[in-house]
């Protein structure tokens, strides 16, 4: 398998891919259908990748590739960022998403001390991103029933991901004390 390499996103710096990312961001996503994703007009989700507070990187497989995916790192400033990864239709099923959840909790957890825990959601008929989630050390810790919402008024359930510090740190994985009731 390759290395996958992360480049951070700006709006003026030259990057691997050209100037000015944000028209390179509503390409990539319009190019391509994202079925486990919220939507609306590319131009639109890509300029949430921009947003104050918002950290986003490319996802390259590839000294010399076409962009594999994106990341973006959100609610950062509270202890507990989320993120949105996406990886391309082309890359899909390559173990490109565990590589990117890995490096992005390793990244978070390092770069930012405060940081106690990392959350993720996703539909809960994402078997993929499921099976990467576990993968990676984190633990479902939410199911919310009907809370996505989906093309032609369709809801879907979404299942709700985290992963703590300590277990990062110790290699382990600690589950919730599901009967406190």
């Amino acid at each position: 398998m390759f290395r996958l390499e992360f480049e951070p996103m700006t709006l003026g710096k030259p990057v691997r891919i050209g100037r000015g990312d944000a028209p390179r961001v509503a390409e990539f996503l319009g190019s391509q259908e994202w079925p486990f994703h919220g939507g609306g007009p590319a131009e639109e989700v890509a300029a949430g990748y921009f947003a104050p507070g918002v950290q986003a990187f490319w996802v390259f497989a590839g000294p010399d590739a076409a962009p594999a995916g994106l990341i973006k790192l959100f609610d950062l400033a509270d202890g507990t960022p989320m993120f949105d990864l996406r990886i391309g239709a082309a890359h899909r099923g390559a173990g490109l998403g565990s590589e990117a959840l890995r490096w992005l909790t390793g990244y978070l957890f390092t770069e930012l001390p405060e940081v106690r825990r990392i959350e993720g959601t996703t539909r809960q008929d994402n078997l993929a991103m499921r099976r990467t989630f576990r993968a990676c050390g984190y633990v479902k810790e939410a199911h919310y029933r009907q809370a996505w919402p989906g093309p032609g008024g369709a809801s879907y359930d979404a299942v709700g991901y985290a992963i703590l510090r300590s277990d990062w740190e110790s290699g382990t994985v600690t589950l919730p004390a599901w009967a406190d009731e």
